[in-house]
């Protein structure tokens, strides 16, 4: 019996130092962020990447040829419209309008003399002093003098119209260009560049629309009375540029092009915004967002909750005991801030969202709930973006 005790009190120890041994070994719980989704109305949008281009722009030539003589801008300063930009040598024009001027009154001298000599003919003529003939001469060089002056007029219009050209003059508002040539270069007419100006408020940008949701923003504007082609049926849209600072910017579409490419299935859209701190560019990216579904309850998490298993996507739910269970989800767009969960989840759920790496198989987690924002900021996401084509 002694030896019996003995050995029940032996087994008795070592169960419970092996137990003290497990408890010893567990690993703590780990600190994790927890939050609900948010579950709210939404509306997706497509997403396109597109670029800007000025709504109205030129390249200034001079309409006359001559040597550069003045240039009256600064590099990339605004203009306005009829502001002087160069001047051309002035010159030649001032001789060639004095001259067209002088030929001019030499005309009309001849065109009085005519007239006059005209009149005593025809008086003569009417007594009979003078035969038909001579009064026909006279009719012919009076019609010959008013001809010629208007010609000579037509070379003094000329000669000030070249006059008026050697002024060049801002066609229209916007931001000039550097100058192309300097002062004392021939500029030839019609030909040489000499800068260009891009009109910047508003400003257009310009993307390709597949025909799937061609026909369906054409639906839409027919629904409000117009054409995708004719005004695009004026559909909001947001765009957003490589600056992370800067909102969303909102304009309209307005336009759209009157058939679709047969090489790449694709129809060009423009879409217009005011641009009044002149913040858009020509020549900029963006990506643009159309409206492509109505209202519907979204769930909504940010990306970092969302982990990854070999080829699916994942989001941890953490139980009332503290144990982790992953879920596999399928995502959506992104909009205003956070991810949309298409399936997956039922929007009840408590989820990490922050604390993901230290999540291991078998531990459990010591969570701290917080509460998400309806709209994350720009600090703690990005901008709203928008779907383009299929789910993620």
């Amino acid at each position: 019996m002694t030896l019996a005790r003995v050995a029940l009190f032996s087994c008795a120890i070592a169960v419970l130092t092996g137990s003290q041994a497990l408890a010893q070994s567990a690993p703590p719980a780990a600190p994790v962020t927890v939050a609900k989704p948010i579950v709210r109305d939404v509306i997706d949008s497509d997403e396109f990447i597109g670029r800007f281009q000025a709504v109205d722009e030129v390249s200034v030539r001079s309409r006359i040829g001559g040597y550069l003589q003045e240039v009256h801008f600064q590099d990339g300063t605004m203009v306005k419209q009829g502001d002087l930009l160069f001047v051309i040598d002035q010159r030649p024009y001032i001789n060639a309008l004095n001259e067209a001027t002088a030929s001019l009154e030499v005309a009309k001298s001849t065109l009085t003399n005519a007239d006059a000599q005209f009149q005593r003919t025809q008086a003569l003529a009417g007594t009979g002093s003078l035969s038909a003939s001579n009064l026909d001469d006279r009719r012919r060089d009076l019609i010959s003098a008013q001809a010629n002056v208007r010609g000579a007029q037509a070379a003094v219009d000329r000669a000030s119209l070249d006059m008026e050209y050697t002024r060049i003059t801002a066609p229209l508002s916007g931001r000039i260009d550097r100058r192309l040539i300097s002062v004392g270069n021939l500029v030839q007419a019609d030909q040489t560049v000499l800068t260009s100006i891009v009109a910047l408020d508003p400003i257009d940008f310009y993307f390709d629309v597949d025909e799937r949701r061609l026909l369906s923003y054409a639906d839409e504007a027919r629904k409000n009375g117009s054409a995708l082609q004719q005004g695009g049926g004026g559909l909001d849209v947001t765009v957003t540029i490589a600056d992370p600072r800067q909102q969303p910017f909102k304009g309209k579409l307005d336009f759209a092009e009157n058939r679709v490419d047969n090489e790449s299935g694709t129809i060009r859209v423009r879409a217009r915004f005011p641009n009044p701190n002149f913040v858009l560019q020509p020549g900029l990216f963006g990506r643009i967002q159309v409206a492509g579904s109505n209202s519907y309850k979204a769930i909504l998490v940010p990306d970092e909750a969302i982990g990854a298993d070999q080829d699916q996507r994942v989001v941890y739910v953490v139980g009332a005991d503290g144990g982790i269970t992953p879920k596999s989800v399928r995502l959506g767009p992104k909009l205003y801030g956070y991810r949309v969960i298409r399936s997956g989840m039922t929007g009840d759920e408590t989820i990490v969202v922050n604390g993901l790496m230290r999540i291991r198989p078998g531990v459990k987690v010591a969570p701290q709930l917080i509460q998400l924002p309806q709209e994350a900021s720009n600090e703690e996401a990005p901008a709203q973006a928008a779907v383009q084509g299929s789910d993620q």
